[in-house]
């Protein structure tokens, strides 16, 4: 079985408890387990959740929503990514409250149902194609049924499904001779229009990166001491891609790239450092075209919170843990491979990273 394969497979056990204030018989009904998906999103879960609640539900129009030890979950974020990022030591079952009332809507953006979510994973699969192709023509002139086929198939896990469909877009990403991944070919076998231009010339490779970054300042030795994240503002949500000259040759590891991908944490400490890094270029800002979908993205534009902005570059800055597709890989893993085995459908690499930011003692 490959890489891709046991992404596809990935699943989480969540437990299903009906919010205390929504509930209107005695005795209260049970939370109700359920396997999600890695790559799904919590809103489509909802047709197995609401029939199991349904008749103690207050009367009034459900508006679900969900929420991790009170903190209300964006439901655009893959439920892979949000256990990853909230749960700093793995919690099995996942302990999720359900509401059906009472829409948080000054923290969360409106989700109307399935709809919401599809046209969502559409766009970010427009931003992955800008990023990699200069342009989201493919999406863009993806026909209605291939464009609900590759719904359906992320939708419904189906990857032979999603491979089928998801090859006519030529999204290739990058060269992988660390790889032993044999079923990636179709990865690594598509002709790219953004490794030469028309003269010839060597271009760069464009990863599509997705960062959540929690920075913080206290230090721990164990998962379950870490600090609970108990708002957003705590994270930074960065949309940042990672080039790479394709004329450089070089391995460029995880930890590279990451400290590449945020020079406001890890900034080069000496000349020699940032002559080392001078043909790996980060782009603060790329979005694709905006597009009239109906549905209103939240910070998607490479824009960093202000939390982050604002780190100064005298900061000591250590990396405590980053997660990928739920695992902890070694930071001195090719980036190479985890671009062409741990991405999303959307072809977004998702990175949680934990940073410790120490201040340095003033003399």
């Amino acid at each position: 079985m490959d890489a891709q394969q046991l992404v596809w497979k990935g699943a989480i056990p969540l437990q299903i408890h009906l919010h205390e204030s929504e509930v209107t018989t005695l005795p209260p009904p049970p939370p109700l387990l359920v396997l999600a998906p890695r790559i799904g999103y919590l809103p489509l879960l909802v047709p197995q959740i609401r029939p199991h609640f349904s008749s103690a539900l207050p009367p009034g129009v459900d508006t679900v929503w969900f929420e991790y030890k009170s903190l209300p979950l964006k439901w655009y974020i893959p439920t892979g990514v949000l256990f990853d990022l909230l749960c700093a030591e793995p919690e099995r079952p996942w302990n999720l409250t359900v509401h059906f009332r009472g829409y948080p809507g000054n923290i969360l953006i409106p989700c109307e149902g399935e709809d919401c979510v599809k046209w969502s994973f559409i766009n970010s699969l427009k931003e992955a194609a800008y990023i990699i192709n200069g342009n989201c023509k493919n999406v863009m002139n993806m026909s209605q049924p291939d464009q609900l086929e590759l719904w359906r198939s992320v939708s419904n896990g189906d990857l032979e499904a999603y491979r089928q469909v998801s090859s006519k877009l030529k999204l290739g990403m990058i060269e992988d001779e660390y790889s032993i991944n044999t079923n990636s070919i179709t990865l690594k076998s598509q002709a790219r229009s953004a490794e030469t231009d028309v003269a010839g010339q060597v271009r760069t490779v464009r990863i599509p990166v997705r960062l959540y970054v929690w920075t913080i300042n206290e230090d721990f030795e164990d998962l379950e001491d870490a600090p609970q994240i108990d708002s957003w503002d705590k994270i930074s949500y960065l949309n940042r891609p990672f080039e790479i000259l394709k004329e450089d040759n070089k391995c460029f590891t995880l930890s590279e790239a990451i400290k590449t991908l945020l020079p406001e944490l890890f900034s080069p400490r000496n000349p020699g450092m940032e002559e080392e890094r001078s043909k790996v270029v980060t782009e603060n800002e790329s979005t694709a075209p905006s597009e009239d979908t109906g549905v209103r993205t939240e910070d998607q534009g490479g824009r960093a919170s202000a939390s982050l902005d604002s780190q100064s570059l005298a900061n000591l800055a250590e990396i405590k843990f980053v997660r990928i597709q739920g695992i902890e890989p070694r930071l001195d893993i090719p980036f190479s491979w985890v671009a062409n085995n741990l991405m999303f459908p959307e072809y977004f690499i998702h990175v949680c990273v934990c940073v410790r930011v120490a201040q340095e003692n003033s003399q």
